[in-house]
């Protein structure tokens, strides 16, 4: 696909790796071949998924002029972290808008995430109450520093438009040139679902290049049917800004959100055994939000046979693992 009508940044130092996990299928049970594409090991400060997105959102900001960036996220938004980044990278002001998705989890001396937003430089943080309009709020902010005399350009959370998931559109075509490369066919790829931009970037890009691979989203958020609806229409959007043709159907788009458990962002046992399963058998690092509640989805499937046994699973790593120590007593009880 021709991505050069487009802005873009060039934060990404190739391609991320696809590596197997022998110690870790074995684990499991040794019937499915599991592997991962490590997008933890973008660069930016702590790697992610969202490097991917704001090569294309903050080029977007600086076609348009800007020199202020405002967006939003969770309190220990990964997002968040990695637009402070780039935005300080590029010599960009960075105001945040954090939602308090639960109450009193905001704390101005938090670890993780929170002391990195801090520490990147961040002008200004507000947070607001748990189910804000967030587009809204920011779009409050950004009059704010417009009367200041500022240029500001709303990153909209997960930087998941249609701008951002060019990204993920991207490497789904990466991936398939190293899989290629590899002579390795992926029989389902497992992604995190959450803001969407990830999940339908991957779903468009593989459409994009005739891979006929399903794409799995496992939930971190909200209900299957709210979520799918969700993905398919930043699908839609995705594909007509690209010209992909051919048509996503809303049974392309397929989640799973059993393992959300209390609530975004809320611990559970299962999301506690990926981390620690990841760690001790492969050495990677997981976050306790996203990827982690993603692998213990993944981990679910492989054990009750949801893959067929000799399956090759692809299992995309967003990173976040920086949110790890901004949840010591979850792990250490």
């Amino acid at each position: 696909m021709d991505y050069t009508r487009f802005p873009r940044r060039h934060y990404l130092q190739g391609p991320t790796p696809i590596e197997a996990m022998p110690a870790l299928s074995k684990k499991l049970g040794g019937n499915v071949n599991l592997y991962v594409k490590r997008d933890d090991l973008l660069p930016g400060a702590g790697g992610g998924n969202k490097t991917r997105k704001l090569e294309f959102s903050i080029a977007d900001a600086l076609a348009n002029g800007a020199d202020t960036i405002v967006t939003c996220g969770a309190v220990q938004s990964n997002h968040c972290r990695l637009t402070a980044a780039w935005s300080a990278k590029e010599g960009l002001e960075c105001h945040l808008v954090l939602e308090e998705r639960v109450k009193n989890s905001f704390k101005p001396a938090a670890s993780g995430n929170n002391f990195l937003f801090e520490l990147l430089g961040v002008k200004s943080i507000r947070v607001v109450d748990g189910g804000s309009n967030m587009m809204a709020e920011m779009e409050n902010s950004a009059a704010r520093l417009a009367s200041e005399g500022k240029k500001p350009y709303i990153v909209p959370g997960g930087a998941s438009n249609a701008i951002g998931a060019t990204g993920y559109v991207a490497c789904a075509e990466e991936t398939m040139h190293q899989l290629n490369d590899l002579r390795v066919h992926m029989d389902s790829i497992v992604v995190p679902s959450g803001s969407a931009g990830t999940h339908a970037g991957m779903v468009t890009g593989l459409k994009g290049v005739n891979a006929d691979i399903p794409v799995i989203g496992i939930n971190v958020a909200r209900v299957k049917s709210d979520q799918e609806a969700l993905v398919h229409g930043l699908v839609v959007e995705t594909a007509d800004r690209l010209g992909v043709r051919g048509g996503i159907q809303k049974a392309d788009i397929v989640c799973f959100d059993g393992y959300v458990g209390p609530g975004y962002s809320l611990p559970t046992d299962a999301m506690v055994e990926a981390v620690k399963l990841f760690a001790g058998t492969e050495a990677i690092l997981l976050d306790p939000v996203y990827s982690g509640k993603s692998a213990a989805g993944l981990i679910d499937l492989v054990r009750t046979g949801f893959f067929p046994k000799g399956s090759n699973v692809l299992f995309l790593h967003t990173g976040g693992s920086p949110a790890l120590y901004a949840y010591l007593d979850t792990f250490r009880e």
